[in-house]
């Protein structure tokens, strides 16, 4: 396991879309992928914050190399 996915795990998981915005706008950012604020946003006020626990579960595990990673898009 990666020093930045828990570190990126811990942003989102205590600090939801802020901890997002601050892992795309330093060197915590995954190398082709960006964190998805606006969903991140919209889709834990829908679940109540299930969402911003599943995605920071899911940041422990991120693989850059994978087609998808819930919570992160690639960028173009």
């Amino acid at each position: 396991m990666d020093k930045n996915n828990i570190f990126r795990a811990l942003l989102i998981w205590f600090l939801g879309f802020i901890g997002a915005i601050i892992i795309n706008k330093t060197g915590l950012k995954p190398e082709g992928s960006k964190a998805r604020v606006g969903a991140l946003i919209g889709l834990t006020i829908l679940t109540c914050g299930i969402y911003q626990i599943v995605v920071a579960i899911c940041s422990l595990f991120f693989n850059p190399e994978k087609e998808k990673n819930i919570g992160y898009k690639k960028e173009d």
